[in-house]
Formats: structure tokens, sequence, C-alpha cells
């Protein structure tokens, strides 16, 4: 029976064996904690060598080993890992089968199942977890760097995310086939993910962790998001992360007032709630959602249904994670040694208290820097940090590898001797003066600086920069600062300040989304968010946006879309840029109060103002002297942030919440905590309304003369077409013609003509109103450009870009016998419309509008041989035609000025008795639908017609 302190350490002889045709042995004896030392692995280590046998080498030589953290932790994890195989080989290949066998539950989740399958694909990893709901399929794995990194204030997790096209049936639209950076909302699935996990995650475990999420399989249905923060939970808890509790996730929508628990894609088109959250059994550890307006009672009620739904689930996981999990790595962990914060807090004593009282944040910086300084010099000067990085650690040194190659030598192990070939002999702990890392230190001293700061703020209800625990900063706000921008404004609560610029634009301006669906998706509002290192005082990168900048940016560009005006009302696509100036805790939110100023001076006829406040918590009281209820701080600042155990961020009016976000670094809230913090927030809210509506210079409600216009006219849609043209030919062609920006057409009809200035915007309008326009039989149309000449007649365009044929026979009054012959491209003529086809074609009459001519007549087969016409001095006509004996003579016959009357001519004849002759002028069909005189003829087209004439231009 083993009797030790749990804490010591002892060796265990471990033989390497000897590799083919060599005659050298390596050998090493690793350390072990007692509280490592099982059975299992006594059984292991005794049954390669035994413990007290003595044993030579022939060639053996002694070379010491001094091993860092890294190499130490890598030994014994190798140990142990050896001694797990040793117990599987002992226990044979049931033991292997049972460790990879598949594992799957049925968990119940709002109105249907989803179903957790691990053990059956990804087994090498430490966890990997298989969660589907209906036909979405989410794939996530779990993995540990073997070695520790350097410690740090933040555990070392990362978090990927990605949607494989191939989970819907689809390629990238683009050259490159295979899925490359991440998209923005693959980024906020991320941090969806990651935001809960951290706060479970225990502190001095320093093994890189990384968790892979795909989305193998998407059904259009079931959103994959909740899911995957659930996949990720369950992975988490089957590993050997130490984490201190099971995370599942589940999203709520409202739908005809009624809450639903992971609702489908289809259903969320009528929820006026987005709610995903993620807990535990016991409390919320992570809430974000956007809404219209609710009211904070209704907000509650939706956590609560959602934290049941996740209490339901981590219920199941937990029998999942007792029959496949594997233990936890407990004995990675790394604290500071206990006697290192007593030294810090001597050292640092009343010179912290005073740091944290200053009041503005750089200087405030700069002294706790310097205090840190100064506490690491002090106890580098007693000899409690080492000024090497070898030695700053209490060093376990491991035993000596045995390795001579000149001589022979006998080692014995605890003074007895076997036979054979080796002889291992455990070396001596070497024991050293305590010594602190110098990381160690910077991480204690930050940890002793917020003790002190929650202490200040709980005692004396007073917080760094003065201010009481529900009392705001000063808030100041200008509008119109830059002149060229569409909309700018500059919003600073204290030390944060954000620079909002607004570009309106149409719609090849919008946002174009790549998503599983194979829909095309635009976003005619965005909010794009950039915090650079400038902002806090600092040098730092400067490039493509960090995955905060992405969450925030859509925190708040969500908390402004229930103000927007409908497509309708404001056909602009809307940008808004967010550049934080200065920052000293909630950047987002002063984002949110910027923006919506901008947009305002933009002249977006918003619905109304939208203000964002991000609250604090002081959790535990007790420990600072308070009575035990939770503290929640008002507008935190940047240190309240850190060193607080809530980020609870919360946008809308006084009507209601439009968007919120809540992390929490401790284990959870509960609702009464939560509640407390919305009813706050709401007076908080007021407050900055109020000071936003006093912003000087005010925002200006007009566009700005600098903004494109956008004009929307409404055309039936068959004639969309004639807009569009022969492979777009024709409305680049007015585009390029009248200087405007773009015009889109819809299907339905709708046209939007972007132009820079009015003039522009007329001609474009004009010019597609006479393209779509209906015309009527009777139309006059002047001073129309003849386009092509042809043998059967010309065709001219009566509008830019409607064109109809003029037979030769309706070119002149007299007979023509080529219409070249009196016509050419590019003449101008007047014509008349005088019948419209079954297909729409135009057939168009000049001669309907020429005076009438004497003796005109349609001359007959035998006259079209080319006999002249003979014109007299009184301007009468007069045919003589001698070639028949049935020629006819038509002299002094007066054709009457009114063409729409019949002409009877008498027509003497020597072998034919006298008959009466009907002669038309025009066709039959223009004098049925000739419309009479002095009639005004109204329509709803642009180009009315006026007394019978078409308005043209």
């Amino acid at each position: 029976m083993l009797t030790a302190n749990p804490n010591s350490t002892f060796h265990i002889p471990m033989l390497q064996l000897k590799a083919p045709n060599s005659k050298k042995f390596k050998i090493f004896s690793p350390v072990l904690p007692i509280n490592r030392f099982t059975p299992s692995n006594f059984f292991h280590f005794s049954s390669i060598v035994a413990p007290n046998a003595a044993v030579r080498s022939s060639r053996a030589r002694k070379r010491r080993i001094r091993s860092s953290r890294g190499s130490r932790d890598l030994f014994r994890r190798t140990a142990i890992r050896a001694s797990s195989a040793a117990e599987s080989e002992i226990g044979g290949e049931e033991a292997t089968q049972q460790s990879f066998a598949p594992y799957s539950i049925r968990i119940p989740v709002g109105d249907r199942h989803i179903f957790v399958e691990t053990g059956h694909i990804g087994r090498q990893a430490s966890a990997a977890v298989t969660v589907t709901d209906g036909e979405t399929i989410i794939y996530t794995t779990v993995c540990m760097s073997d070695v520790p990194s350097e410690p740090s204030d933040f555990f070392p997790l990362s978090v990927h995310y990605q949607e494989r096209f191939s989970a819907a049936g689809r390629t990238s639209g683009g050259f490159f086939k295979r899925e490359g950076r991440t998209k923005d909302h693959e980024v906020l699935i991320c941090r969806l993910i990651d935001r809960p996990l951290r706060p479970t995650m225990l502190k001095g475990f320093y093994h890189e962790t990384q968790i892979l999420s795909w989305v193998l399989s998407y059904d259009g249905i079931h959103p994959p998001d909740s899911l995957a923060v659930t996949a990720a939970g369950i992975a988490v808890a089957l590993s050997e992360v130490p984490n201190s509790q099971t995370i599942a996730g589940v999203r709520i929508g409202l739908i005809d007032d009624k809450f639903v628990v992971n609702p489908t894609t289809k259903e969320m088109e009528d929820s006026k709630l987005d709610l995903l959250l993620a807990g535990t059994d016991s409390a919320i550890f992570m809430i974000e959602g956007y809404c219209d307006f609710l009211p904070e009672e209704k907000l509650l009620q939706a956590v609560e249904v959602g934290q049941n739904a996740v209490k339901a689930i981590c219920k199941e996981v937990e029998s999942l994670v007792k029959k496949c999990g594997k233990p936890k790595m407990l004995d990675a962990i790394k604290l500071p040694p206990p006697e290192l914060y007593k030294h810090v807090e001597e050292i640092a004593g009343d010179e912290l208290v005073e740091a944290l009282q200053i009041k503005n944040k750089i200087p405030r910086r700069k002294a706790l820097s310097s205090l840190e300084a100064k506490v690491l010099t002090i106890l580098t000067e007693e000899g409690f940090v080492s000024k090497t990085e070898a030695s700053a650690v209490a060093t376990e040194l491991l035993p000596d590898l045995l390795e001579d190659e000149e001589e022979d030598e006998e080692v014995v192990v605890d003074g007895e001797v076997d036979e054979g070939d080796v002889h291992i002999k455990p070396a001596p702990k070497k024991l050293t003066p305590m010594l602190f890392s110098e990381v160690d230190v910077k991480l204690v001293f930050k940890e002793v600086s917020s003790k002190f700061l929650r202490r200040r703020i709980v005692e004396g209800g007073k917080r760094s920069d003065g201010r009481t625990p529900e009392e705001l900063r000063l808030i100041n706000s200008r509008c119109g600062l830059l002149p060229r921008a569409h909309g700018s404004a500059l919003f600073t609560r204290g030390e944060t300040q954000s620079l909002a610029v607004v570009t309106l634009g149409d719609k090849y301006m919008a946002q174009r989304l790549d998503n599983l669906v194979d829909e095309d998706e635009f976003k005619r509002f965005y909010l794009q968010y950039s915090f650079p290192p400038s902002c806090v005082g600092e040098a730092g990168r400067a490039g493509a946006p960090s995955r905060r900048e992405i969450g925030h940016g859509m925190l708040a560009e969500r908390a402004l879309v229930p103000i927007l005006p409908s497509e309708d009302d404001f056909p602009y696509t809307m940008r808004v840029e967010s550049t934080i100036t200065e920052s000293n805790g909630s950047s987002s939110m002063a984002s949110v109060c910027g923006g919506c100023l901008a947009l305002q001076d933009a002249g977006v006829p918003v619905k109304g103002l939208i203000a964002g406040i991000a609250m604090g918590m002081v959790l535990d009281t007790k420990e600072f002297g308070g009575d035990g209820t939770p503290l929640i701080l008002s507008d935190i600042t940047g240190g309240e942030d850190a060193s607080g155990d809530m980020d609870f961020k919360v946008a809308g009016n006084n009507d209601g919440v439009t968007a919120f976000q809540m992390d929490i670094k401790v284990g959870g809230i509960t609702l009464p905590v939560m509640q407390q913090a919305l009813l706050q927030a709401r007076e908080g809210r007021k407050h900055i309304l109020a000071e936003m509506s006093k912003s000087f210079p005010p925002p200006s409600n007009r566009l700005s003369k600098y903004a494109p216009l956008i004009h929307v006219m409404k055309v039936k849609p068959d004639k969309v077409n004639l807009i569009i043209g022969s492979g777009g030919k024709k409305v680049k062609s007015i585009i390029e013609e009248t200087g405007v920006y773009s015009i889109e057409t819809q299907d339905n009809g709708i046209v939007k003509i972007t132009a820079k200035d009015v003039s522009s915007l007329e001609k474009s309008k004009a010019i597609i109103s006479n393209l779509t326009m209906v015309p009527t039989i009777g139309d006059i149309f002047r001073n129309c450009e003849i386009k092509s000449v042809t043998a059967y007649g010309a065709f001219v365009e009566i509008s830019p870009g409607r064109e109809g044929l003029c037979h030769i026979s309706e070119l002149s009054a007299s007979w023509l016998a080529k219409a070249e012959d009196a016509f050419k491209v590019g003449d101008r003529i007047d014509v008349k419309l005088i019948e419209i086809n079954e297909k729409g074609q135009l057939r168009l009459s000049r001669r309907a509008l020429l005076p009438p001519e004497p003796n005109a007549e349609k001359p007959s087969s035998k006259q079209r041989t080319g006999n002249p016409i003979k014109e007299t001095t009184e301007g009468k006509t007069k045919k003589a035609v001698t070639n028949s004996k049935d020629d006819i003579e038509v002299d002094n016959v007066e054709l009457p000025e009114d063409r729409s009357t019949d002409v009877k001519v008498t027509i003497p004849s020597k072998t034919k008795p006298a008959e009466f002759v009907k002669r038309y002028v025009g066709s039959p069909e223009t004098d049925k639908n000739r419309p009479k005189k002095n009639s005004n003829i109204s329509r709803k087209s642009e180009n009315a017609v006026v007394n019978g004439e078409a308005k043209i231009g």
C-alpha cells in the first residue's frame, strides 16, 4: 500500500526495447505524480523491468538531461498513455473494440429529436461527434496539443466552423471551387460556439485546444448554427479537455405570439424574435438575438423557454459522457502558487488602490504597467523570480540517461543486484528554492488588480472614474462632420468615440451573400465596424477585419434594421461605416448611436432613434463586503469589462429592444439577475436617447447634393424586354446616351433609374417612357427619323427604340416606284399610326398627313408601265392615257381638303354607262378609328396625345 503526499513525485523505471541488430539500449525514467499512480501503471512498468532488478549494459554512457516544463509534461502524458495502451493490451481485443464502439442517443428538442453519434467517425481525435437534425448534419472534433503553451491570461482555444457547399449539392460559384476564406456568417457562428465554451474552461490549462466543425449535410429547413453550438458542447464534454460543465445551445422564435424551440427556416420568416441561447443545466452563459421592439418582459419569457430546453439537452448528454467520455486532464492544470498572491498584494498595496482611482484610461494604464514592473523587479531582487527562463520554475530533474561506450558499468537499484544486461538507477530529486516565473507574476498582478477594483466598487460604491453603478458617462454628438459624405456623425460617450459615415447607392452597391441555399441574397443595408489599434493608443496590426470586428458590426447592424424604411419608400442601398477613433468600453453600442444619427444626416427616413448601452456585473459581492446581491453596472468601461463578470449589450428605444448580446465570465447567471440588468439598461437607453436628440449640429434629414438620385417608375411587365434589348444592348445605349449610373429592371415592371443629376435622370426617364408607351391607332408622331429604307417601304422610329413600317404606298400621295428615290436614312418625317397587328407591329402612314393632290388616283396596273402625270398651270391634274381603248380622261377634278370624306367623280365613257367611283384617300381602318376633331385623348403614358398628336420627348 503506497502512502505519500499526493503532490509529491517518484520515479518508475520504463524501458524502450532494443532495436533489431543494435547493441544499444535507451533508458529513461519518467517522473510521475503520486495521484497519477494507479495499479495498472504499476503493473505495466513492473512487467517490463522489475523495479528492484540490477541491470547491466556493456555499452553505456552517463548523460544528464535537463527538461523544461513542456518536456516534463510530455513525458508524463507519454507514460500515462503508455500505461493505457498496456492496459488495453492486457484486456485484449475486447477493450480495444469497446473504446472504438459507436454509441448514439436521441435527444428531444422542441417538437422533434436530434440524433447524436460518437465513436464512428474521427476516432483519433480527443472527441468527435456527429449531430443530426432532420437532414442537417454537423461533424465536430476536439483536439489538443501534446505540449502546453506558455501561460497566459486567456485559454488557448480556437474554433473553426465551415459550411461545405457539397452539403447542399452545390459548388462554389467562383473560379476556385475549393472552399476558401471564412465567410462573415461563418465567423459569427464561430463566435457563437466560442463564447459559451470559454467560461467553462478551467484556469491553468495551457494546452492549445482546437474545435473544428463542418456542415456535412444541409436540408434548407433546419438551421445549422444552434446545432453547431450543441455539437461543440458535447464534443468538449466527451474529450480530455478539463471543463466544468456541459454546454448546449438552442434557438427561440416568436411565431403567432408563441415561443418555438429550434424553429425551421420557414417558420423564422414570420418570427418576431431571433434568439440564440447557450448554457448549462443550471445557468445561462450566452444569449444573442434580434427582435422588433420586443418588451423586456417578453424577452425574459423567451430566455426562460430556452433555458428549459438547454437543461433537457444537458441531462441527456450526461448519460453519453458517462458511457463514452474520456478522463479529464486535471493533472495538466498549472496555477500560480498561493504564496505569490500574498507577495504581490504586500508589494503593490496602497499604490495599486491609488492607480485604480485614476479617471482617465491612458494614465491609469501606464500607472498599472509601471506598478507591475516594480513588483516584478522587487521579486527578482529578493530571489523569488529567476533571471533565466530555464530555471524560472521549481525544477524537477529527470534521471540520468546511462550510455557509456568505453567501459562496462553495473548500476544498482535499491541496493539489490540481479543478473541482466541493463540496470536502471533512479536519480535523486534535486530540490531547488521555489522560484516564480515572470508570466506567473504578471497573471497574479492582473488578478489582484481586478480584485482591488471590484472591492472598490462594492465597498465604496464608486467606480474608477468616480461614477455610481447606475451613472452614465458624458455624451456628445455632432452631425454633418464630413461635407462630401452622404451622411456622417461623431458620437462620443466618455472615452469611447465612433465616427459613423453613410453612403447611399443603388442595388449594385448591395452586398451579395454566398450561402448554401441556391438563391442569390442581397443586403440593402449593412454596417461595417473597424477597430484600429490607434483607438486604444497602441501600435498593432492593421488589415483584414478580425472576428471581433465582424461580430460587433453585425450586432450594431441588426440593432438598426427595425427603424429602416422599406425599399418601396426608400429605394436606396445603405452602407454604414463605423470607425472607432477612441475606445474605453462599449464601442459596438457607440456604433449603434453614431450609425443612427448618420442615417438621419444622410436623409434616410428612419422610424425613430435607437440607442445602445453595455451593462456589467459584480456577481459575488460577499467576497468584497457586500450583502451578496449581484451589483449591476451601467455603461461599463474597458477595465470594468475585463474585471467584471458580465458583458451585456442591449440596443433599442423606449418601446422595446431591437438587439442584445450577453457574455458571462463566471458560472452563469439566473433569470432574476438578467431581469434586473434589462430594466436598468432601459433607463440608461432613455438617457442616451435624450442626449442624442441634443446633437449639435443636428442631422440634416435630407439627401446630400452628392448623393445619387433614384427614380422608380412602373411599366407593363411585357414591355421590360424593350428596355433591355437584345443582349442588353438597348439599356447600355440608354446609359451611355444619358449618362445615368445604372438602370435596373424587374420582371414585375419596376424600373429604377440611378442618376447623378436631374437632367440625365429626365433624359433616361423620357426614353424609357417612349419605349414602353402603348400607342393607339390615330396617334400622330412628328419629326420622326427614318432608320432604314427597303424595297417595300421605310422603318420610322416614332420614339426611342420603337419603330414602325411606313409602306411605300403610304410614303407619298403620289405613286413611287422605289422608296429610296424619295427618302434616305436619317430623313425626318411626320407619320400617323394607322394599324397595329396581332404581333404588336406598327403600320404608319405619311400620306395620311399630306395635303391632297388634285386628280391624284391610285394608278392601275397599266399605268405603272410608266405614263407620267401632267400638271396644268392651274394646279389641277390631268392624266393622258393613249395605249388602251378603254382609257379614260379625268380633267379638272377638284380634290377636297378633307380626306376623310368620300370623293365622287363622274367618268364619261363611250362603251360603259356612267357609274360612281368611290375613292378613299386614307385606308378604311384609318377612317374607322379616326378621332373626332378637337377631341383630347388622355392616357397614363408619359407621351400623351394632345389634340390628336403624340407629344414626343
